[in-house]
């Protein structure tokens, strides 16, 4: 569960969602897509509120780190993580 320090989300009916980790959208969803930023601050609190935010909204994604390299798991694979990253949803 996303805590609600220097956090906030909001959802709305037709399946929109986001995120906001202080002044950056970190998880930004559609229907049809998700996007992950990080807005510079690639942060273990940044990829934990990610992977809550996933679990909390059924995204369907996580994002680990490998070696100080940041991987996203869509359920079709890994992906290298870079800002601003656009997954097709694949769970609603």
């Amino acid at each position: 569960m996303l805590s609600n320090y220097a956090t906030t989300w909001t959802t709305d009916d037709n399946g929109n969602g986001r995120v906001t980790y202080h002044q950056t959208t970190i998880v930004e969803w559609t229907p049809e897509t998700i996007t992950l930023r990080t807005g510079g601050h690639a942060t273990t609190t940044t990829k934990r509120k990610m992977n809550q935010a996933a679990d909390q909204f059924g995204l369907g994604f996580s994002v680990v780190q490998r070696r100080g390299t940041w991987w996203v798991d869509d359920g079709s694979g890994e992906l290298p993580f870079h800002d601003g990253i656009v997954l097709r949803r694949t769970s609603n």
